[in-house]
């Protein structure tokens, strides 16, 4: 996530998450259809999703970050798409904390809706969801849920009418088999609909384990007003009841104890097949437990069962389909096809991957390095101690200075005691920074009922913008072209209180002095504001920050009337002062632009670049020593009679950080761009985001994008491999290449002892049809392979055992692991360790492989 920062440009706090060696899988999906029509149905695709995870709804913008939620058809020439795609489920529009904007997104449960009209119902109509989840701190490269409907347009068909007896069936056929071809049955009685097929019972389904690893899975048919359909407790000489089959081609069995629920449940005489009859309306639920299937198949069932109204009845089938890892389950009214039934192939059998089954637990050398040592996350005792400075520099500001000397004298020399009047300053100071803890109430309140509300404020794109003008409009009134003040009459009433007396009084005199205070901390509390809050810490980093500013303001008073002799070294007021607010102006202008460059990069816009970020900052460096050197003044400063030595120091610095910042523009012939600077690490955009020098590969290095030819380079030079599995929304992934690759021992091991291959899981780019095949993880499950990033996704996952970015592994020219893979590794001592670990152990192996040669 982006980070804000405080008062001045020296502060750079990053919030990373450390990258588990583990494979996600947060959503579960399932789909069913229904028909409305002739030709008409509608699709209908559910996923569950696990608490803390979140995939995101079609309809978001295309610059917001995340990949939107897409529903593809492979044959979109057989259908014609009625309306648009309807979402439902628990859709909210919240703050995403990777991605820094506003954005639609769903938690827990979504579906989509989506009417269609079949103009060719001689195939399955096919297709994926194409989807991405992200938590609060990382994000799962895009992959898709396969579906197929066997979708048939309304054809002539025989139906049992609840009039017709069990003697009165057309030879030939067989009212249990549930075939609605084998039940054509006319008698005068019976009212037969040949108008098309009718569909009163719609289907869901979910599944999980038992305690012993077993599929259970439950199914749940709605069934329409006016239906009903027959408990799997009636005996079969009556109506169809409800009953569960594996296909034969399925290995298992269904345990007999299926449980049925179901609320409205009647049992009575049925005249017309004359049995006694359990009949149920509304709804159904059916809870299966499958036994001894085979590990690594998918299975496949039915649902064999009769729906009855007042006047009809319809032999049905529902058909359900269980992945091959057991996660997900598919059901629909219509059979799958033989295509759908077809054995997928592994990653290693399909041939598409120069190398596979990489060995895990076996790489070459053991060789230990804290390369994934945790970035510790920015503490309260950090916030706090930011606050306090911010206090103290509030402290030198023209409205709160001159207050310390007059409110001492007044406590110390207007009480009748001086143990009263330590005790009344004392009291002074702790109200002082009881006010400032008050003034972060509120935040925590919005915490509470929204957590993402308070990042917003920090790291929303436009709240970015809003800060950028607030901050402009601060830094003027520093310059002193305006003033900030709450209204008049407010303060006058808060002042009035201060009669009162007693605590009372004293807390009044506080809040005075913090209101009108107000125009030169209020751009101080405004940057705290901005930098403190965030989603790790919440509402607790701005009262942190709060309670250190507080703290500063209050020390004096309650130092100050406990030694008063203190007070005798104080500088006096003067004009020291409005320079203070001008410097702070400066300081105001360039964080403004911070703010701008924050909404630039996440929108895109190329605004700020490298270029005019520094150019802009370089200015205003500049117009901050010439403004201490005497150069220029603004309206409340007088003419400068003497360069004090303080203020000469202070404009040697101003000038000293021009000159750093233009050496941004220094080109790298390393890395054949600007220079990064340390100093701006998090505060300027990125170097390779730039008019002049813009680059493919990071830092310029020489890298493939494909595994076959970063391979076959590999070998012509025999050279080992370093393989970043990386993504184009991977903000560690460019963290990583900004502020690590750029480091020259890592920079010089990655550009001459590496091959450096970087795939990317979010390339869009479709791959040559022969390519597009459904794959088998090593784990189980499923994954159609259409673009190069779900062939590198694939790859990674069934690999490596990881599917999160990035993603670091160090691979001889054959394949073979050279040490334990890493992931996000801030730390470039950790880094360089990583990659010298792994060369070593490539050299190692070069150096026996080369004496087996000798030897034989």
């Amino acid at each position: 996530m982006k980070n804000l920062f405080l008062i001045f440009s020296f502060f750079a706090f990053i919030f990373v998450s450390n990258i588990n060696a583990q494979i996600y899988d947060p959503v579960k999906w399932s789909s069913s259809s229904k028909q409305i029509s002739d030709d008409e149905f509608e699709l209908t695709w559910t996923a569950k999703i696990e608490s803390g995870w979140y995939i995101y709804s079609q309809y978001i913008g295309p610059d917001d970050g995340p990949s939107a939620t897409v529903v593809a058809f492979d044959n979109p020439k057989a259908i014609k798409l009625i309306g648009k795609n309807i979402e439902g489920g628990h859709l909210k529009k919240k703050f995403d904390e990777i991605w820094g904007v506003e954005i639609s997104k769903f938690s827990e449960l979504a579906t989509f809706k989506q009417k269609i009209k079949v103009l060719d119902d001689t195939k399955p109509i096919k297709g994926y969801v194409n989807f991405q989840t992200c938590d609060n701190s990382k994000c799962l490269p895009p992959t898709d849920y396969e579906f197929s409907f066997n979708l048939k347009n309304k054809k002539s068909t025989g139906i049992v009418g609840p009039n017709t007896t069990k003697d009165e069936k057309v030879a030939g056929t067989d009212s249990k088999s549930g075939d609605p071809a084998e039940l054509a049955i006319k008698t005068p009685e019976t009212q037969v609909e040949n108008s098309g097929i009718l569909q009163p019972v719609n289907w869901t389904a979910s599944i999980s384990k038992d305690g012993s690893g077993n599929p259970v899975i439950k199914l749940i048919a709605s069934i329409d007003k006016g239906w009903h359909i027959y408990s799997l407790n009636n005996k079969e000489d009556g109506p169809i009841p409800m009953s569960f089959m594996l296909d034969k081609d399925t290995k298992g069995e269904i345990d007999k104890n299926i449980i049925e629920n179901a609320k409205d449940k009647t049992k009575a005489f049925d005249k017309f097949f004359n049995v006694n009859v359990t009949t149920i309306d509304n709804s159904a639920e059916y809870i299966l437990t499958l036994k001894n299937t085979e590990e690594g198949k998918m299975i496949f069932g039915t649902a064999d069962y009769m729906s009855c109204n007042e006047k009809t009845c319809v032999p049905l089938n529902a058909y359900f389909r269980i992945s091959a890892d057991r996660n997900t389950i598919e059901i629909m009214n219509s059979e799958f096809s033989d295509e759908d039934k077809k054995p997928v192939v592994s990653g290693a059998d399909a041939g598409i991957f120069p190398i596979n089954n990489i060995q895990l637990d076996k790489p070459l050398s053991n060789c230990t390095t804290s390369a994934e040592s945790e970035v510790a996350k920015s503490s309260l005792l950090n916030i706090i101690l930011l606050g306090f400075i911010g206090g103290l520099i509030a402290l030198l500001t023209p409205c709160v200075f001159p207050m310390i000397p007059l409110t001492v004298s007044f406590f110390t020399k207007g009480s009748k005691d001086k143990k009263k009047g330590l005790t009344n300053a004392f009291l002074y100071g702790f109200f002082i920074f009881a006010i400032y803890l008050l003034l972060s109430l509120p935040f925590h309140l919005l915490d509470s009922i929204n957590p993402n509300i308070l990042n917003d404020i920090s790291t929303n794109v436009w709240l970015n913008v809003a800060f950028f003008i607030i901050f402009m409009f601060f830094a003027f009134s520093f310059f002193g072209y305006y003033d900030i003040s709450l209204p008049s009459s407010f303060s006058n009433k808060v002042a009035s209180a201060e009669g009162i007396g007693g605590f009372l009084g004293i807390f009044f005199m506080a809040l005075t002095l913090a209101l009108v205070s107000f125009s030169c901390t209020g751009p101080i509390l405004g940057s705290l504001l901005a930098g403190a809050l965030s989603s790790d810490g919440g509402a607790w980093q701005l009262t942190a920050g709060m309670g250190g500013f507080g703290l500063a303001l209050a020390l004096p008073f309650a130092l100050f009337a406990a030694f008063p002799g203190w007070m005798n070294s104080m500088p006096k007021s003067g004009g020291w002062l409005t320079t203070v607010k001008v410097v702070l102006g400066f300081l105001e202008l360039a964080l403004a632009f911070k703010f701008l460059s924050n909404a630039d990069l996440v929108k895109h816009w190329g605004l700020l670049k490298i270029e005019p970020f520094l150019i802009i900052w370089i200015l205003v460096a500049l117009g901050m020593a010439a403004y201490l050197f005497g150069l220029i003044r603004f309206p409340h400063d007088t003419k400068l009679k003497k360069l004090s030595p303080v203020r000469g120091g202070l404009a040697v610095v101003s000038l000293i950080f021009a000159i750093y910042l233009m050496s941004g523009f220094r080109y790298n012939e390393d890395t054949k761009t600007f220079t990064s600077l340390s100093l701006l690490s998090g505060l300027a955009p990125p170097v390779g985001y730039s008019f002049i020098h813009p680059k493919d590969c990071p830092q310029n290095l020489n890298c493939f994008h494909d595994l076959d030819e970063g391979l076959a380079y590999a070998k012509a030079r025999n050279m080992p491999v370093f393989l970043d599995f990386t993504g184009y929304a991977c903000v560690n992934c460019r963290k990583m290449e900004e502020h690590v690759w750029v480091k020259e021992d890592v920079y010089a091991i990655l550009s001459k002892e590496y091959v450096v291959i970087s795939l990317y899981v979010d390339d869009k780019t479709e791959l040559p049809e022969n390519e597009q095949v459904t794959l088998t993880f090593k784990t189980g499950g499923q994954k159609k392979i259409r673009t190069k990033g779900d062939k590198w996704a694939f790859f990674q996952t069934d690999n490596f055992n990881n599917n999160s970015q990035p993603w670091y592994a160090l691979l001889t020219n054959t394949g073979t692991l050279l040490n334990t893979p890493v992931g996000y590794t801030p730390e470039v001592k950790d880094y360089v360790n990583f990659l010298q670990c792994g060369l070593d152990a490539y050299k190692a192996a070069e150096g026996k492989e080369l004496i087996g040669k000798v030897e034989k």
